[in-house]
């Protein structure tokens, strides 16, 4: 069995998904509720033993402009190759250094090199190992995976219809609380993140796998230190801080106002989840503040000033392949040709949506997110049929704020 993670943190890059030995009992909860669109359930959760239920945050969380983080920079990279069709030569060379690793992942017969036809899921995690040690392609050179060296804060599944006309990323949670085929702890359950840092790449595409129904056909992974490079290499991002406040757990101020992020202090930005004004806090807040930061970031990353400027352009392409890491059934082909079939795609053609909240809990000491799971079933079965703007009609609460109302 592997060391047990350390205790649970209240850092916002804490490296222990479980603190406490499992349980007889499985705490999860199963809810119903009343009919939803779609034949489906979207009651929330009700609260486990253990912990209370807590009405749910202000939902502002389908972001229908660009998301979360890292890990969204995988959709980034696509786009942007896909828009600078007169760099693909060069581009495609820079393709072959990404690092490869082993994830789990088998084609299906009919996409195996026959990708264009189909719709496609790719999971997209921002790996964070505390800026020491090894990347995650490094750990996996042997075949091994250390547990509980990396973190994967940033979870999102990107849904490319088979038309190209539009995408949705819809963002995990964290602390979401599921199953985790061989987890040592709780039971065989525990946050998410706990996934790929006790397993790697493959564990964390199984646990999406069986939360969501989806079947992931690639996976992405950047890293936070590629994050903080390429901010730097666009000469920073703008965003708007719409209420001043203090964020006591990284000691880092923030001032009513437009500001122009880079380096360290965009990735302080994008952690922010403590002390934040208004009603949207803790993991939700950060999550919506990563969406807000990504709107921003993908805004530049597209504009001519970018996609135009060969200087720009090659140095923000060399920092995101060099910080990249995709399964090794994904080739250099299949990368450019769907980074070339989404290059018309636009600002409203993408939605971004939170896995819906059911409630708060404790297990095990711990605080956690249990989803709103006939919701989520809901989510995923319209974005699965191309009807997101169904769902978002329902629900027309989770769209992203305006950029100048993310705290």
């Amino acid at each position: 069995m592997a060391d047990r993670p350390p205790a649970d943190s209240d850092e916002p890059t804490d490296r222990s998904p479980d603190a406490q030995p499992s349980s007889p009992d499985d705490p999860t909860s199963t809810t119903t509720g009343s009919s939803a669109q779609d034949g489906s359930s979207a009651e929330g959760s009700s609260a486990g033993a253990g912990g209370a239920s807590a009405a749910p945050p202000p939902q502002h969380f389908v972001r229908r402009h660009r998301t979360q983080l890292l890990i969204s920079l995988g959709l980034v990279l696509l786009l942007v190759i896909g828009a600078s069709a007169g760099y693909l030569y060069w581009a495609n060379s820079k393709l072959a250094d990404i690092p490869r690793v082993e994830a789990g992942i088998t084609p299906a017969p009919e996409k195996d090199h026959n990708e264009a036809k189909y719709p496609l899921n790719i999971l997209l995690l921002g790996a964070d190992h505390g800026n020491v040690g090894q990347s995650v392609a490094e750990d996996l050179a042997d075949g091994k995976w250390t547990p509980f060296e990396h973190l994967s804060d940033t979870i999102i599944v990107l849904h490319i219809p088979a038309d190209r006309e539009s995408a949705q990323l819809i963002s995990i949670p964290r602390d979401s609380w599921v199953k985790v085929r061989g987890y040592p702890y709780s039971n065989g359950r525990a946050k998410i993140n706990a996934a790929f840092s006790y397993g790697g790449p493959e564990l964390a595409v199984d646990t999406v796998q069986t939360l969501t129904g989806m079947t992931i056909d690639h996976v992405a992974m950047i890293d936070w230190v590629g994050f903080r490079e390429l901010t730097e290499a666009l000469g920073g991002v703008r965003v708007y801080i719409p209420e001043s406040f203090t964020d006591t757990s990284q000691n880092v101020e923030w001032v009513k106002g437009y500001e122009t992020l880079e380096g360290e202090r965009a990735l302080q930005y994008v952690r922010t989840r403590h002390d934040l004004p208004g009603p949207v806090k803790d993991d939700f807040g950060r999550i919506a503040r990563q969406q807000n930061f990504l709107r921003a970031l993908m805004g530049k990353l597209l504009a001519h000033s970018t996609t135009r400027n060969p200087i720009r352009f090659g140095k923000v392409l060399n920092t995101l392949t060099k910080f990249l890491t995709v399964d090794s059934s994904w080739d250099n082909d299949e990368i450019r040709d769907l980074a070339f079939s989404l290059r018309n795609i636009e600002s409203d053609d993408v939605d971004f949506v939170t896995a819906p909240f059911g409630s708060y809990d404790m297990i095990d000491g711990q605080s956690i997110v249990r989803l709103d799971k006939p919701k989520l079933r809901q989510l995923i079965r319209n974005v699965q049929n191309d009807r997101i703007g169904r769902y978002l009609t329902k629900y027309p609460e989770q769209k992203l704020a305006g950029d100048k109302s993310i705290n």
